[in-house]
């Protein structure tokens, strides 16, 4: 394990850490250092990145230690090619977790997510029984089985048009106010409290000689969205820890669909709605930490 450089963000003290990928690209992350608290180790939504939800970890980082995780392509990782699909990216995230879990030795490890972290999170816990206790999944992208069956043929024959919307996704600005005022309100971003919209621009963009640009390519966020996982559903019903996920109420209406059959085949998850869109945590991150630490509390019958 490399020296990791040491780090304050938002209060917060962090280690950057990273993991070279045998695909040849290096992930990064930052994480805190251990605290003997519980640990949540999280992935983020589709083209966003770790400190995106700075807001959310200075809710919740008095109570946990926190490991972000950014995905190929996402925040400070390599891009590295194409994308090795959803699978695979669970396979290394859980691979980089081993890397660095016995650094918090003594606690619960909780895997959590977001959108599309939420869909690997699940995943990584279906290879793995025993890689998280717990899992806490925000709004995860998993889609029920009819979207999957014509989803993925469009696709791979770059028709589906999340996909095609993504790929004409503007990615500079020419300094960081201009992409808040281009950003603020509009589209996925509406309802965005301004300090989660501006740990967007401070930390899923970087600064260029040309202005503030996307650290996600376009390019990046259309494969996601054009791939997916086949047998999602034959993996999920390998879950077994208790799963608490959180659903907007204003979210995708398919997700209310994949979170009833989901139910119905997990005794332990538990499923509760929360005033908001698909970003609900970006609107109102008090809210929703709070739920976390209850929750948490609950399960390890520790002080919320």
């Amino acid at each position: 394990m490399q020296q990791e450089q040491k780090l304050e963000i938002g209060g917060i003290a962090w280690l950057r850490w990273q993991f070279s990928a045998p695909e040849g690209f290096m992930l990064k992350g930052v994480r805190t250092p251990a605290r003997g608290l519980p640990v949540l180790h999280f992935i983020h939504g589709n083209s966003y990145s770790g400190l995106t939800y700075l807001p959310l970890w200075q809710q919740l980082a008095p109570h946990f230690d926190i490991f972000l995780h950014d995905a190929q392509g996402h925040g400070d990782s390599e891009h590295g090619g194409k994308f090795v699909g959803w699978g695979r990216s669970g396979e290394l995230a859980a691979h980089t977790w081993k890397q660095y879990s016995a650094e918090y030795p003594n606690v619960p490890h909780i895997g959590m997510g977001h959108s599309f972290g939420g869909a690997l999170t699940s995943l990584m816990s279906s290879a793995d029984k025993n890689l998280f206790q717990q899992l806490l999944l925000l709004d995860p992208m998993l889609f029920p089985q009819s979207m999957i069956r014509w989803a993925m043929p469009l696709g791979r024959i770059g028709l589906n048009p999340v996909a095609k919307k993504a790929r004409r996704r503007r990615m500079l600005w020419p300094d960081e106010k201009a992409a808040m005022d281009a950003l603020r309100g509009r589209g996925m971003f509406r309802g965005w409290q301004e300090n989660a919209l501006a740990a967007y621009v401070q930390h899923a963009m970087e600064p260029t000689p040309e202005g503030k640009q996307l650290k996600c390519l376009p390019e990046r966020e259309a494969e996601i969205f054009s791939t997916y996982v086949p047998k999602l559903w034959r993996e999920l019903s390998a879950v077994t820890v208790p799963t608490f996920v959180w659903i907007g109420k204003h979210t995708y209406p398919f997700l209310n669909k994949s979170m009833a059959a989901w139910k119905a085949a997990h005794p332990n998850l538990s499923i509760t709605e929360i005033e908001g869109g698909h970003c609900f945590m970006q609107e109102d991150p008090e809210t929703i930490a709070a739920q976390i630490r209850a929750v948490v509390a609950h399960q390890y019958k520790l002080k919320a």
